[in-house]
């Protein structure tokens, strides 16, 4: 009996001792809404060295019924999750809080992230389809590209389970899985563990109407939230 007492004791202080908050180090999360005001139709090589150019950011989707843009739907989600995060006690950084000018790129999101040497680089989307018919939520990764992603690939899989799994369950949109990418410039300029969260297609009227509410919104930011501490092993009941 002694002994699980303290083999139960030890196991706790390994978690504490793992944990960063406990630590006294917060981890970073940079939270990227994706898009913004404008597109930016300059390009930027796809990857670091890379002669393969992309354009820097095609401005979204909007609202087949509410007519909201992608833009200003990914920043309202984004800054519910700043919250819920911060109160877990999670440092946040964004790489945007407003809505108001032409797209940085991706390249420059992917810095924003290396220089904060974020535990997550947590991209938030929506996605849209030529089909009204398309609906669900799902989550992107870094496929693995030697001298790109290979030091991220694997956590960043980890990240996106989690994240994908408690959006679900949160939301209740169709699970549409997740989905490795070899040609996104964010994820190939990223140094630090990157997902993009496709919330749901707001082409689709019935998850638009949905997701322009204020109650959704906070559904998807909880999911994204509890998703995010579960993968930083936090506690994710604090979302």
């Amino acid at each position: 009996m002694i002994l699980r007492v303290v083999v139960s004791l030890l196991g706790a202080l390994t978690l504490v001792l793992a944990s960063p908050i406990a630590a006294g180090s917060p981890p970073v999360v940079v939270i990227d809404p994706g898009h913004d005001l404008r597109a930016n139709l300059e390009t930027e090589p796809i990857g670091p060295g890379s002669a393969t150019r992309k354009i820097k950011d095609g401005g979204g989707t909007s609202g087949v019924v509410s007519g909201t843009t992608e833009a200003e739907l990914n920043l309202a989600i984004s800054l519910r999750v700043r919250a819920l995060l911060g109160r877990a006690g999670v440092r946040v950084v964004m790489t945007r809080t407003r809505t108001s000018g032409t797209s940085i790129g991706n390249v420059a999101r992917a810095r924003i992230a290396n220089r904060a040497d974020a535990a997550l680089f947590l991209r938030i989307h929506a996605d849209g389809a030529t089909s009204a018919a398309a609906r669900g939520s799902h989550t992107l990764y870094p496929a693995l590209r030697p001298g790109w992603t290979d030091d991220i690939h694997t956590d960043s899989r980890a990240a996106a389970r989690t994240v994908q799994r408690e959006l679900v369950r949160s939301l209740g949109f169709p699970d549409r899985g997740l989905q490795e990418r070899a040609d996104m410039t964010g994820f190939n300029w990223a140094d630090v563990p990157a997902i993009l969260v496709e919330v749901g297609f707001i082409t689709n009227p019935k998850e638009d109407r949905a997701l322009a509410t204020e109650a959704y919104r906070a559904r998807a930011a909880r999911g994204i939230c509890r998703g995010a501490l579960s993968y930083l092993r936090l506690p994710p009941a604090s979302c």
